[in-house]
């Protein structure tokens, strides 16, 4: 491949995991909202019902593929992209958000590493942008900045190593496979895991807290209108999402793609003052200089 058409891979990718965040940021704003009338696996499972709802639906007039090439590659990527979203939200039973994510983000560490076993020169650029990338976010995420840190910290980064493992797995196991075929894998993954979820929760019946404190230990309930809404807006917003995201990691090399997804966390920091008001530090602006460098650069470096 020459080195424009590299650049040209390279930007369209951009482009996808842009669209990707955007989606994605937006709709995960209203997951507050769900986790005050809902449980985390009940949501999980819904969301997937009615995303792979719509997809059978719209198969047709859209001419959707959705029947896997290779059938274990695909289930392997959808398992290893679903555990790492799991043990991201299972984290947030534990620990806030800003020590979840912060270890979530810590992917594109872990897609250099993984590219490396499939022959990929990763260069000083790359490495550049990743560990600058990764800096911005734990400026803008501030880790440890509400508890103390300890063992349980390092549970998230099991959810980044999963979610790499994904990543790079979509472009060197399913490159031949389509990105209708891909999200419904991962939907299927995450809705057999609400299942699995909401059987243990009914043998074991924990305690479950008032509001966003009980979402992870909250069996089944009856889904009222707001449940319903919200989790039809996820299915929405994340099935587009995640197709986006699929496309980016297909027409590029992982290690290219992954620096950009660091943009996802100021893109959800602005819907968050958008949509709540809520405002940022100055830690968090100049972190976020330093995400939107991380991915100039490596536009530039590919072009």
């Amino acid at each position: 491949m020459s080195m424009t058409q590299a650049g040209n891979r390279t930007m369209a990718a951009a482009l996808c995991i842009l669209g990707y965040a955007v989606l994605i940021g937006f709709v995960d704003n209203f997951v507050r909202e769900i986790a005050l009338i809902g449980g985390l696996w009940q949501f999980q499972l819904m969301r997937s019902l009615m995303a792979a709802a719509m997809m059978g639906l719209l198969a047709l007039p859209l001419a959707l593929r959705l029947r896997p090439v290779n059938f274990r590659a695909v289930a392997a990527r959808s398992l290893a992209h679903g555990t790492g979203i799991l043990i991201y939200f299972g984290s947030l039973g534990f620990l806030s958000v800003a020590q979840a994510s912060a270890g979530l983000f810590a992917a594109p560490i872990f897609v250099l590493l993984l590219a490396r076993f499939y022959g990929h020169r990763i260069g000083m650029a790359r490495l550049l942008a990743a560990l600058v990338g990764f800096v911005g976010v734990l400026m803008v995420l501030q880790p440890g900045a509400q508890s103390d840190l300890d063992w349980r910290s390092l549970v998230p980064l099991a959810a980044g190593a999963f979610y790499a493992l994904g990543n790079v797995a979509t472009r060197e196991w399913c490159a031949q496979e389509s990105a209708a075929t891909l999200t419904l894998g991962f939907f299927i993954v995450l809705g057999l895991a609400g299942v699995l979820g909401l059987a243990v929760l009914a043998i074991l019946a924990p305690p479950v807290p008032e509001g966003a404190a009980g979402f992870l230990t909250r069996g089944w309930l009856w889904p009222g209108p707001a449940f319903l809404g919200w989790t039809l807006l996820q299915a929405v917003g994340s099935m587009l999402a995640i197709a986006l995201l699929v496309t980016g990691y297909q027409i590029a090399e992982a290690s290219r793609v992954t620096i950009f997804e660091y943009v996802l966390l100021p893109v959800v920091a602005g819907w968050s003052y958008l949509l709540w008001q809520e405002p940022l530090s100055l830690s968090a602006a100049i972190g976020i200089v330093l995400i939107i460098g991380a991915g100039a650069l490596m536009v530039l470096r590919s072009r």
